[in-house]
């Protein structure tokens, strides 16, 4: 498996696996986990996504079973996680509304919560993973800079920004941003043409992209040419659409979640596939739905 190091000093696998979807799973005990966890070792994939909401807050903590019940797995890990999204169920079940909170003291309070649900002494990366439009662009980068100065986190980035909250923020930092998780798939490919993917790029960051099977729609809806390159590589529908984002220049990292390990075993498919211009723009057209101009 191929690996790209980020700002910050840290190297994650090509392909993530994230655990958005593992409290939704019928079997959430540790070993159950790790089997998930070794089916992506078993390809080289390394890098572990999580967020402190998912699950409503009780993501972190299954996966901080898994590995204090299968010691050493750790260090074979990579691991992500988020902050700043308080939605009123779970720890935060007495707030009144969802609303993001970038501010020192929770970012603080979420490092130390997802440490200790997690049951491990540092997080490799930590994104904030929405823009708030009350951030504090000083008081958050300076939180951020703190962050990675205690060695409870490794590195720091972002998730949904667009090109001017990065900037903003990024203004405030002495730490360098590692990476901007967002929306990227065959479904949605608005980034390749709004300038973020650009920025990106410019800034010789890589993007992490979230829900690169646009939510599951792409494996149903009807796209003749998806199947047929499919077909001609020998792998599923789903090999084929990481494939494209993994032939862009920027070198995306897909991020993919799924509860089942038939599924997870095939990650890796996405490297069989051949993919050169032509067809990652016969594909590209038939996400838009027209040609290009």
């Amino acid at each position: 498996m191929e690996r790209v190091s980020l700002p910050g000093g840290i190297e994650f696998s090509r392909i993530v696996y994230g655990m958005w979807r593992v409290g939704d799973d019928a079997d959430t005990s540790p070993d159950h986990i790790r089997a998930k966890i070794d089916a992506c070792l078993e390809q080289g994939i390394t890098t572990i996504d999580q967020a402190d909401i998912y699950g409503g807050y009780i993501a972190e903590a299954l996966l901080g079973s898994c590995l204090k019940a299968h010691k050493g797995l750790r260090d074979q890990l990579e691991i992500v996680t988020k902050c700043d999204i308080v939605a009123p169920v779970g720890r935060y079940a007495d707030a009144r509304v969802k609303y993001y909170d970038t501010s020192a003291a929770h970012i603080r309070a979420s490092i130390d919560a997802s440490l200790r649900d997690m049951g491990i002494d540092h997080i490799d990366l930590l994104l904030i993973h929405r823009p708030d439009p009350l951030m504090d662009h000083h008081e958050t980068g300076a939180a951020l800079d703190a962050a990675v100065a205690s060695g409870k986190v490794r590195a720091v980035g972002v998730s949904n920004f667009r090109p001017w909250d990065w900037k903003l923020l990024q203004s405030a930092m002495t730490t360098p941003l590692a990476t901007n998780q967002i929306e990227l798939s065959l479904g949605e490919h608005s980034a390749f043409t709004n300038g973020d993917l650009a920025h990106l790029q410019q800034t010789a960051v890589s993007p992490m992209a979230w829900s690169p099977l646009g939510g599951g729609a792409l494996m149903s809806a009807d796209r003749p040419v998806l199947d047929r390159i499919a077909a001609e590589n020998g792998v599923d529908r789903a090999a084929v659409a990481v494939a494209w984002l993994l032939a862009h220049p920027a070198r995306i990292l897909p991020v993919m979640g799924t509860n089942t390990l038939s599924r997870i075993r095939t990650f890796s498919d996405a490297f069989k596939v051949s993919m050169d211009r032509q067809t990652w723009f016969e594909l590209y057209t038939e996400a838009l739905g027209r040609e290009v101009a």
